[in-house]
């Protein structure tokens, strides 16, 4: 629909349950990998390898992951290439970009397959039961970072029936996490937390002093926390320490969503499950999206189509690359072999304040006038007479029906 002629590496949609004969009758054809690499716009999930890097064409435009803050040396890799590269991990977060916000679709899987995880190595229920064998109660869920991958979280465990609690230095997430049933935690210390890019921000001291009380007191009591903290370019923050994990019941679980960036857990280690000596488990796995291959890959698909049509207007098969468009000019991280990362900053609209509520000054109430005498006794006047006239005209046993209904409305 937008011009363009489509060629997919034989067997890419394998573990996604994707065959080759899906891709042709979409209309694609199916390349080698030699064929896929000498195409001008190339579309794909992670950074690239040397090997791939190598059969780069010049000229060309490679759309994927790249992580330019965690990997200046690829950058400079792929600027001499002399070549376009959008990363779909640079997309702004603003409103118009939400549609190829791919980072926002892959922390809803992660966030998602965390609780799956974390139900699956758990030894009770999530949701509460009373049943002839006796009453289970439900499991308690913390979530520190209410961000998409916690609010996804926060879904997936109500939905399983726990206790969901949660904790971010953002106060305007509030509301949402209350929204979804969850009880929103809160530290009683005021501090901004709003980067203005739509990322949390490193906080104070005393700040993270007040919320590690939170998060002790929390290990204590909960069965399942989920930790999601990130903050871009720099390592995961410690959150949950190892007096913590220790201070959990025996058969409590933890699922570290930022184990690839050094976890916000101390026990955790990348990629692996550990347990630790009181028997708690910690989980550490960097692959959460992978475990959901078939969601993910759609929704990725999706992210990469709306991406094209930002770049391809005019639906020729011709991509432009414009930089008066904020959108492109965040996502291209180097154009024509020049480095172009990172963007100018763009300002997110942030929630605003609520206003103090004024209370409206009370009107004097207008002292009714009172009723004239001589209305009164117009009124009754004319209702005697009204009875007179029905009464004269009415059958005989209308005034006995009619006594009748005047005492049972009375004795009503």
């Amino acid at each position: 629909k937008l011009g363009f002629e489509v060629c997919i590496e034989s067997k890419a949609g394998a573990l996604a349950s994707f065959d080759d004969a899906a891709y042709t009758a979409a209309g694609a054809t199916i390349g080698s990998r030699e064929e896929i690499w000498a195409c001008p716009l190339i579309l794909k999930v992670n950074a690239p390898s040397d090997d791939e890097i190598a059969l780069l064409k010049e000229g060309a435009t490679l759309v994927s992951f790249i992580w330019p803050a965690q990997n200046p040396a690829l950058m400079e890799k792929l600027s001499s290439k002399n070549i376009n590269v959008l990363a779909m991990d640079a997309v702004p977060r603003i409103s118009r970009a939400q549609a190829l916000d791919a980072l926002s679709s892959m922390a809803n899987i992660a966030g998602y397959r965390a609780v799956v995880e974390a139900a699956h190595e758990f030894g009770r229920f999530f949701t509460g039961q009373i049943t002839a064998a006796g009453k289970v109660s439900p499991a308690k869920v913390f979530v520190a970072g209410a961000g998409v991958a916690g609010l996804a979280a926060i879904g997936a465990a109500g939905s399983l029936g726990a206790i969901v609690r949660a904790f971010d230095v953002r106060p305007e997430v509030k509301e949402q996490v209350q929204s979804m049933g969850a009880e929103f935690l809160e530290v009683n210390f005021q501090e901004t937390a709003g980067s203005g890019d739509g990322y949390a921000k490193e906080m104070s001291d005393e700040f993270n002093r007040k919320a590690a009380e939170l998060y002790a007191a929390q290990a204590k009591d909960v069965d399942i926390i989920i930790t999601t903290a990130l903050i871009p370019g720099k390592p995961a923050p410690k959150l949950i320490t190892k007096e913590m994990v220790d201070s959990m019941k025996a058969g409590s679980v933890i699922v570290d969503l930022a184990a690839a960036n050094g976890g916000n857990c101390e026990y955790t280690v990348k990629d692996q499950v550990i347990t630790t000596d009181n028997g708690v488990k910690v989980i550490g796995y960097t692959d959460m999206v992978g475990r959901l291959p078939t969601q993910s890959s759609q929704l990725y698909a999706t992210n990469l189509v709306n991406l094209l049509k930002l770049l391809c207007k005019e639906k020729d098969g011709n991509i432009d690359i414009n930089f008066e468009d904020v959108v492109l000019r965040g996502v291209t991280v180097v154009k024509a072999g020049e480095i172009t990362w990172p963007a100018p900053p763009i300002q997110v609209s942030a929630q605003p304040q609520q206003k103090a509520k004024v209370q409206p000054t009370k009107a004097q109430k207008k002292e009714p006038e009172p009723t004239s005498p001589v209305k009164k006794l117009v009124g009754l006047a004319v209702g005697v007479g009204l009875f007179a006239w029905v009464a004269s005209v009415a059958p005989a046993a209308f005034l006995g029906h009619f006594t009748v209904f005047v005492l049972a409305c009375v004795v009503g």
